[in-house]
């Protein structure tokens, strides 16, 4: 039996060229970084005009480290947002503060994911990272999925990242059974500006797992 198709989410869209070629290959969500330190951080009127744009099936996800509510709110409304991933020290209290909008709380692993750990954020999804100091995320570097255990015993659902790539996402998708997988820097031509082929050769490695 063939299981639920794995969806496929291209982070650190900083261009409108880039967003209508992984809207076209197949993406089935589109992630902005507003987090000002990060290389592919988008100005939210930028990605506001992006987003008016896209065809209302493509998810739109911002992506916050750290953020005052009120300013992940009133980005979230200019940006017509349908996903909100929280990647620094978001407390469990601090995610349930954005009723209407499915939250993504990112994980950055180090050790053995501590499940206990997850389940005290009543969240949509888990997102799992790589841990990388002083980093948030767009590591570009994978984890030992090892650490992960066995996912169903993560009662939500599961994004994978960190390292993701062409040659390693159908092994990952096997492996780890993630609801979705998150790319950014391994479909990057440099930092913020994605390489089309890439982005096609990804996604079609993900349906090949279908």
């Amino acid at each position: 039996m063939v299981g639920p198709r794995v969806k496929v989410k291209i982070c650190g869209i900083t261009n409108l060229e880039d967003a209508l070629a992984s809207l076209f290959s197949g993406a089935d969500a589109l992630g902005f970084v507003f987090y000002k330190k990060s290389p592919r951080y988008i100005e939210p009127v930028k990605a506001a005009g992006i987003s008016r744009i896209l065809p209302k099936h493509i998810a739109r996800v911002g992506v916050f480290v750290n953020e005052a509510p009120q300013k992940v709110r009133k980005i979230a409304q200019l940006c017509r947002l349908d996903m909100l991933q929280f990647h620094g020290q978001e407390s469990p209290q601090y995610c349930s503060k954005f009723k209407g909008y499915k939250v993504i709380k990112a994980f950055r692993i180090k050790d053995r994911v501590d499940v206990k750990g997850l389940s005290r954020y009543k969240v949509y999804a888990c997102l799992l990272d790589t841990f990388i100091k002083a980093r948030p995320g767009g590591t570009g570097k994978k984890f030992d999925w090892n650490l992960i255990g066995k996912t169903d015993k993560i009662k939500k659902r599961l994004f994978l990242s960190g390292g993701l790539n062409q040659r390693n996402v159908r092994p990952a998708i096997k492996k780890i059974k993630p609801d979705w997988v998150d790319v950014s820097s391994s479909v990057e031509a440099k930092a913020g500006k994605k390489d089309h082929n890439k982005i096609i050769c990804f996604i079609k490695r993900c349906q090949q797992c279908q």
